[in-house]
């Protein structure tokens, strides 16, 4: 299962891509899409679905993993990151693949066995889980891949229940 990761922004959205292959898994791609301070919102919001759409047509991805939306007490950046997070759901639907979310805390409890695990042992695990050299960067990059890791642990499990249901 190929499996695109998002941490979402309108300046930063990270992504990475992870393979999962039975117990193997291996990051195939990762960065941040970055989008000019000085661009308008729309242009801003367009470069990140096209970019996105455009990583899910060259990695032939099979399923999204985002991270849910924070709300801090920051107002205006948690509407810009639901934009933000908009768009890639939007790539997403058009490509007919699912998405699903995680908190934070999800992420960082799969990656790292605790919900409270800071930025620098969310990418320390995820560099360990993916046999990478050093641990990713930038740090949305990182926690990307850890949304992605998410998703491939979850998949196996829903995909027993489903079964089991029928």
């Amino acid at each position: 299962m190929i499996v695109l990761g998002i941490d979402p922004g309108i300046a930063n959205t990270g992504y990475g891509i992870v393979a999962g292959l039975g117990s193997r898994l291996r990051a195939l791609e990762y960065g941040v899409i970055d989008t000019p301070a000085s661009a308008a919102p729309e242009a801003r919001l367009a470069e990140i679905h096209a970019d996105v759409g455009e990583l899910i047509r060259r990695h032939e991805v099979e399923a999204v993993a985002v991270e849910d939306l924070y709300f801090g007490a920051n107002v205006v950046s948690a509407m810009a990151v639901g934009q933000a997070r908009g768009v890639v759901l939007l790539a997403a639907g058009q490509s007919g693949i699912p998405v699903h979310a995680f908190t934070p805390q999800q992420v960082k409890g799969a990656v790292c066995g605790s919900g409270r695990a800071d930025k620098q042992q969310v990418a320390r695990m995820v560099a360990r889980l993916l046999g990478l050299a050093a641990p990713p960067t930038p740090d949305h990059a990182a926690d990307a891949l850890a949304v992605a890791l998410c998703e491939l642990n979850r998949a196996p499990l829903a995909g027993a229940i489903a079964e089991a249901g029928r």
